[in-house]
């Protein structure tokens, strides 16, 4: 306790505490009053700062809303002319399906009757060879017939006169 005993900081001078709280009143008030206008400002301003801040937030979040609404109504029409397209190509493919199904038909109609009408020709000319050669053949068997029952030149020339008379010009 030596050391508190001398020093003058530790003697509570009434005087200098009231000298030393005015000297710190006065320049507390003058700093408050100087630093009054910058803070004031600086606070004004950091307040419009904050203020338009949150009103850009604002315009950003309404714009992002309208945004989407718009992406929305975008993503649907996108969707219903999907269905629309899709629709369409199923009614395009029926139809073509139809038409390649009549051509089908018409086609195989069309060979059908190309080939009974071949058939036809075919067997008439068939019929007709048929009759040619039994017509041939029946000449033949009717030549060598003859031949054999007229062996003599005068029964062949009786059975030619009458074969003649027989023939109508």
């Amino acid at each position: 306790m030596f050391l508190l005993d001398g020093n003058p900081l530790m003697n509570p001078d009434y005087g200098l505490f009231l000298w030393t709280t005015g000297i710190f009143l006065l320049f507390w008030f003058l700093f408050i009053r100087a630093a009054k206008g910058p803070m004031k400002d600086m606070l004004g301003k950091r307040n419009s700062d904050i203020q338009g801040a949150l009103d850009e937030a604002e315009k950003a979040r309404i714009e992002m809303a309208n945004l989407k609404s718009e992406n929305e109504k975008m993503i649907a029409s996108a969707k219903a002319e999907q269905a629309q397209i899709i629709a369409d190509a199923k009614a395009t493919k029926a139809q073509i399906v139809e038409e390649a199904k009549v051509k089908a038909k018409e086609e195989a109609e069309r060979i059908m009757a190309n080939a009974k009408l071949e058939i036809e020709n075919q067997k008439k000319n068939a019929i007709a060879d048929v009759k040619n050669e039994s017509s041939l053949i029946a000449l033949a068997i009717a030549e060598r017939v003859i031949k054999k029952q007229l062996n003599e030149t005068q029964d062949q020339n009786t059975l030619a006169n009458e074969l003649i008379d027989n023939i109508k010009f």
